[in-house]
């Protein structure tokens, strides 16, 4: 099948989210890219600028089930998972599936949970899967997560540790509204959320269908070797302490396939590569400098600097 036919269908779902979320026409992107690359996202942003808003359009639009849980301080691997219930009349448990059991999962404020949690969340991020008194129950296709936090608040949560950062394909931020947007909410007291809610324009086999397509994007050798050194450089320089893995650089590619079908192209160019590198890599990297400052700003940096600096392929 030409990967052009399925423009439409991504045309639709870039429109569906869009009536929902105005004047965020990137963040929209970056996230349709994760999505189709069948990724997670990381959005990290100061509360009530639409990060919950986006998730639900995410999900509506591709009439996946979706699920919200707020992250806390007591919240549990189980309130997560699902619990196993003792039936007594047939002398056996039953299993009952928590919140994770939903095409997209949109962890609120992430952070929060306790170690024990964030590794129940892990298993299900990198395996697809969880596991319950010595069980594993397969969670559904597609199923992606979206985790947010709020990168100026520091009482009361867990930094996340490296490993969880890097199954997070992409991290973003979706920053305030246009004025104009602004404005107009201010106008009319905030979006009915019946006038807020996407349109479902396809469905969650379709959407695995996106995904295997976006995989079949041709990815010319001399690109591949141009993302290779450019991992490469992360792991070379003074100033970070810390590189890419080869899963960080496996998630960058995937990425720009699924941008390059989005944009109707069945084969990556240097821009899909280029333009991803910041939400796909400097979350990945550690600077060798810790300081005081904000040290995802400075590592979005020190990316653009490498992306400068890498040869091209000619």
């Amino acid at each position: 099948m030409d990967l052009r036919a399925h423009a439409p269908t991504l045309t639709a779902i870039r429109e569906s989210v869009a009536a929902s979320i105005r004047g965020k026409d990137s963040v929209i992107e970056l996230s349709l890219i994760g999505l189709i690359a069948g990724g997670h996202l990381l959005i990290e942003d100061i509360p009530g600028v639409g990060k919950s808003t986006l998730a639900r359009a995410l999900a509506a639009a591709v009439g996946g089930s979706f699920a919200r849980i707020q992250f806390t301080s007591d919240l549990l691997p189980a309130d997560l998972l699902g619990v196993n219930v003792w039936l007594a009349r047939e002398q056996r448990f039953e299993f009952r599936p928590g919140p994770m059991f939903a095409n997209l999962v949109l962890a609120d404020e992430v952070n929060r949970a306790p170690p024990r949690t964030q590794s129940a969340l892990l298993e299900a991020m990198a395996e697809r899967q969880v596991s319950l008194d010595g069980v594993s129950h397969g969670l559904p296709s597609p199923f992606s997560v979206i985790a947010t936090q709020n990168p100026e608040e520091h009482h009361g949560t867990y930094p996340l540790p490296e490993s969880q950062r890097d199954r997070f394909m992409l991290r973003i931020s979706m920053g305030y509204a246009a004025a104009e947007i602004e404005a107009a909410l201010l106008q009319t007291g905030g979006v009915d959320p019946q006038a807020r809610a996407a349109k479902q324009v396809t469905n969650p086999a379709t959407l695995t269908e996106l995904q295997d397509a976006a995989k079949r994007v041709h990815l010319h050798p001399d690109l591949a070797a141009y993302a290779q050194r450019m991992v490469q450089s992360t792991r070379d320089s003074a100033a970070i302490r810390l590189g890419v893995s080869t899963r960080g650089a496996l998630a960058w590619v995937a990425a720009a396939r699924a941008r390059a079908l989005l944009e109707g192209r069945a084969q990556v160019g240097i821009d899909d590569l280029q333009e991803l590198a910041v939400p796909a890599l400097a979350h990945r990297i550690m600077p060798t400098q810790a300081g005081t400052g904000d040290q995802a700003a400075y590592a979005q940096e020190l990316i653009r600097e490498l992306i400068a600096s890498v040869p091209v392929p000619l």
